[in-house]
């Protein structure tokens, strides 16, 4: 009994220990990227994980996307969710929740400069993911908004998602019932997105 107590502590241990030291893949962003109202295993950070591990690419997936938040909110907590161990890539993808709250696109795009900056300092690669404003904020708005993203991916030379929510917006049946957040067909038409994305700069690693 005493060593089958003991054995299963090592294994225990070294599970645990593998999962540490794996590479990390962090998810940061709102409630489009959070699983909101998923199952867990259903949530964007479980899909895509099990996705690359087929494809032969093992990295944990770190979900830190919050529901509602805001890219200011992202910048306040961006340095305390970066302490994690080993992380080698950001999924970045906010400002959704400035958009409803009509913030201005400056604002966002001005907190969206400082997170990229902060992750570059780490030495952390970046996918950055858009979003894209619905034409009923009006013309002024939308153009400013839209213009955030591929602006700093150009300026910052990063991987560039033109819209997060591609072939997933507007289509019932990949959404929840409140047609915002996707459900699990939509999380695994993200998750092929982002994978692609992921997969061009990991094979540069091999």
């Amino acid at each position: 009994m005493l060593k089958y107590f003991i054995i299963t502590l090592i294994l225990s241990c070294l599970v645990t220990f593998n999962s540490y030291a794996l590479d990390k893949i962090l998810l940061y962003g709102d409630s489009l990227m959070s699983g909101y109202k998923l199952d867990k295993k259903n949530s964007l950070n479980n899909i895509l994980e099990q996705k690359l591990l087929l494809l032969g690419y093992n990295y944990k997936i770190i979900n830190a996307s919050i529901p509602g938040e805001t890219s200011f909110g992202g910048l306040n907590r961006l340095n305390w969710t970066l302490a994690e161990k080993n992380i080698t890539h950001v999924v970045l993808c906010l400002g959704a929740n400035d958009m409803l709250r009509g913030i201005k696109p400056n604002e966002t795009y001005k907190n969206l400069e400082k997170i990229i900056k902060i992750i570059n300092d780490k030495n952390v690669k970046i996918i950055l993911a858009g979003m894209i404003a619905p034409s009923s904020y009006g013309k002024k708005y939308k153009d400013s908004f839209d213009i955030i993203y591929p602006d700093l991916a150009k300026k910052f030379n990063l991987l560039f998602i033109p819209f997060l929510l591609q072939d997933v917006a507007l289509n019932p049946e990949l959404n929840l019932s409140d047609g915002i957040h996707p459900n699990e067909k939509g999380v695994k038409i993200i998750s092929n997105t982002i994978s692609k994305k992921l997969i061009t700069v990991l094979k540069k690693l091999n």
